[in-house]
């Protein structure tokens, strides 16, 4: 009998070691680095030449709908040579090397959580080349989810409670509780935060079911959507003898894309919005959602004024806000953020 309790207990210790070896074996370090700040791993010679060209005209293009030109990531280049360490642990990884191989795909997790590593090889430059010409969509939107993702764990850190959204709209956004309600109409919710410079903004209204059924009017109809609700809601500054208000910018039409938010189909816009006689512009993002089960358009936005201020994070952060959107089911998708 007490050669049987030993055996067991010997069985119990190996299983427990087995598991602990499993979890150590299973282990990733936290990811590291700033927002939109992307490592790319190439020998230096690359760099230097087309693929190097390649790689910034892809990787560090300029942003669309922003007040000036801005990157879409912030490059880091270095020699493999130096990646190393916690190096390694940094979050977005592009790695570009002529091999003997022909190949282009995305790896997950490799050194720490979370993490994306896109690997690029060719036998010649050419090739590497094709490939990253062939892979770079879907890389960049590898990168960028992941960004977006990290950066809504961060608003996890100091939650705004306010429930405006939800008693107007019946939907809520996850944001920091920096962001505060400024306005709120029958048809409006206004909700801003201040920044060194200017204001971060989002706003949300709602739309008849049957809006926007002429496709060749559509852009058309999205401008003077926002224009009316500028008009109605948004003033500009007071100027003697002047009516000031925002518009979309005229001198440019916004950039349309079909989306998906929330599993909705919807519209994602991006423009310049300014002020009708007065000199005030700056970036904005547009959600327009399809809400079938209450027969309704969802326009969420979100839009800054920072003169004289690069506005990617700015941009950025207020988009990842409004992609956490639920409709009537309060935050519960804080713990799905978490768990990210």
């Amino acid at each position: 009998m007490k050669k049987i309790g030993t055996l067991l207990i010997a069985a119990i210790l190996v299983t427990i070691s087995c598991n602990d070896g499993a979890k150590r074996k299973d282990y990733r370090p936290t990811s590291i680095g700033a927002i939109n700040s992307l490592a790319v791993v190439m020998d230096k010679q690359l760099w230097e030449g087309p693929v190097g060209d390649k790689v910034r005209e892809t990787f560090a293009a300029p942003i669309l709908g922003l007040s000036w030109e801005e990157p879409l990531f912030t490059i880091n280049h270095m020699p493999a040579k130096v990646f190393t360490g916690t190096v390694r642990n940094t979050r977005s990884v592009l790695v570009i090397d002529q091999d003997s191989l022909n190949l282009a795909h995305i790896k997950s997790d490799v050194y720490a959580r979370p993490q994306r590593i896109s690997v690029i090889k060719g036998r010649t430059e050419e090739e590497i080349i094709e490939n990253l010409e062939r892979k770079s969509g879907e890389i960049i939107a590898s990168f960028k989810n992941l960004e977006i993702r990290e950066t809504q764990k961060r608003f996890l850190r100091s939650l705004n409670k306010e429930k405006a959204l939800e008693e107007k709209f019946n939907i809520s956004l996850t944001m920091p509780s920096v962001y505060k309600v400024g306005k709120k109409e029958d048809n409006f919710v206004w909700i801003d935060r201040q920044i060194l410079k200017g204001t971060m903004n989002i706003i949300a209204y709602t739309m008849p079911w049957d809006s926007f059924t002429n496709d060749s009017t559509f852009v058309r109809d999205i401008v003077r959507m926002r224009d009316s609700i500028g008009q109605k809601y948004i003033p500009g500054p007071d100027v003697p003898g002047k009516t000031t208000f925002m518009v979309t910018e005229k001198a440019f039409a916004p950039y349309v894309f079909p989306a998906e938010v929330a599993g909705r189909k919807a519209v994602e816009v991006k423009g310049i919005w300014e002020i009708n006689n007065y000199p005030m512009a700056g970036p904005f993002i547009t959600y327009i959602i399809n809400d079938q089960e209450n027969r309704r358009k969802v326009v969420i936005e979100g839009f800054t004024f920072a003169p004289a201020t690069e506005k990617r994070e700015f941009m950025f952060e207020l988009e990842a806000i409004l992609k956490t959107i639920n409709f009537g089911k309060g935050q519960v998708s804080n713990k799905e953020i978490a768990q990210e």
